[in-house]
């Protein structure tokens, strides 16, 4: 699936984020852009010189436009469109079929929505790209400017999107079926990666029989031995119609909670929820060590560790799942020489869920826009059905 738009990021817009072998995790520091102020409006606490607005909300039509946005937006990915303007793809982690959506105006459950903007940042258009699927949590973009939308169910799959919503959505079987969650694409060697939110799933690798064509190809998942080395083990039936796909290969290591994932410059950074650490695979050397581990820090400023972008500064921005009873961050790990972990953002108040009940929202969805001068962000439930933030402020380009 060819497209008139071009991803984000697809080839590698940022520096190395880790540029030689990883001697140790990230350390706390101030980060690079200060302390965070008191909350606006929004419940949205940023650094000085930053601003924030919402631009959707679940349930309600999308400003200047007729298109009532999605419920509960994750994972999201920007294009660069030919009249300088660009689109924003996001998820909805509903299931199908869904008692809130038809409560709101909505079609069903699940799928993904977009928002064109023009080359100002006014909003031109919103329209749906991706219907009929059910929890689409995460996904990731390609070089070739289609949008992957992954499904967080046991026998989910993940969909080919046009962002421009001029083709239809194609599922991709050969990726496998399995509990998907986030996935990225090496534009050298046309790998792609996955993730699998399971407390006991796998770390995947899909070798396409034709570089950029999803159609066939072979799926693999990840044994990592001693000092991370990582050897690719072929799954033998990715559509799991008899065993979960995690559980074919024996030795095949077991990652708790994979999540957020994002390719640059030859590293792919995986986030596992569950143990709340984030890994950086070397594709060269094919060696997968830490990043950021909480339980190598005191007091840790990042916890249940989701989404993961990586700004054209190189800095890494980490989304929490769900965060502690003060509230959701967005945090940054700086680059080296520093390699500093520290919060950008932070999510409080009645509008973002009691962090002590199932009402709590979380982030999602961290993206730049191609300028990388516009961030955007979800809180997954805030005001009760969801809302897309832009952040804009002095980022480091």
């Amino acid at each position: 699936m060819r497209t008139g738009a071009i991803a984000a990021g697809a080839l590698s817009f940022g520096p190395a984020f880790w540029a030689e072998a990883l001697a140790a995790p990230a350390s706390i520091g101030p980060g690079p852009y200060g302390p965070l102020g008191t909350p606006d409006t929004n419940g949205i606490a940023l650094p000085e010189g930053f601003t924030a607005r919402m631009i959707a909300r679940g349930g309600v039509p999308v400003e200047g436009t007729g298109y009532v946005w999605h419920v509960f937006s994750d994972g999201a990915a920007t294009y660069a469109t030919p009249d300088g303007g660009w689109v924003l793809v996001s998820n909805s982690e509903t299931p199908t079929p869904v008692e809130l959506g038809p409560v709101l105006g909505q079609p069903g459950g699940g799928g993904a929505s977009a928002i064109r903007f023009r080359a100002d940042g006014s909003i031109a258009d919103a329209y749906r790209i991706l219907s009929g699927t059910s929890s689409n949590c995460a996904g990731g973009s390609t070089p070739w400017g289609a949008w992957l939308s992954c499904e967080e169910i046991d026998d989910g799959l993940v969909w080919e999107c046009d962002p421009l919503g001029e083709r239809e959505a194609v599922a991709r079987p050969a990726l496998g079926a399995f509990e998907h969650e986030a996935v990225c694409v090496d534009p050298r060697r046309g790998h792609v990666y996955l993730s699998e939110d399971n407390g006991a799933g796998g770390f995947y690798r899909f070798k396409p029989t034709r570089k950029g064509d999803l159609s066939e190809g072979r799926l693999q998942i990840a044994r990592a031995g001693r000092r991370g080395f990582v050897e690719w083990l072929p799954v033998p039936d990715p559509s799991a119609s008899s065993t979960p796909t995690r559980e074919q290969v024996p030795g095949a290591t077991r990652f708790k909670r994979g999540e957020g994932i994002w390719f640059d410059s030859g590293f792919v950074y995986l986030a596992t929820t569950g143990d709340s650490k984030i890994r950086a695979y070397n594709t060269r050397k094919r060696k997968i060590t830490p990043v950021y581990d909480p339980g190598r820090l005191t007091d840790p400023p990042l916890s249940d560790v989701d989404n993961v972008t990586v700004s054209g500064s190189g800095d890494l921005f980490v989304c929490e799942d769900s965060g502690g009873a003060d509230g959701i961050d967005i945090g940054v790990i700086t680059p080296k020489p520093k390699r500093e972990v520290a919060r950008f953002l932070k999510l409080s108040g009645p509008a973002h869920g009691d962090p002590e009940t199932d009402a709590s929202s979380e982030a999602t969805g961290v993206i730049f826009d191609p300028s990388g001068s516009r961030m955007y962000f979800a809180s997954q439930r805030a005001l009760g059905a969801g809302a897309v933030y832009e952040v804009t402020g002095p980022f480091r380009t």
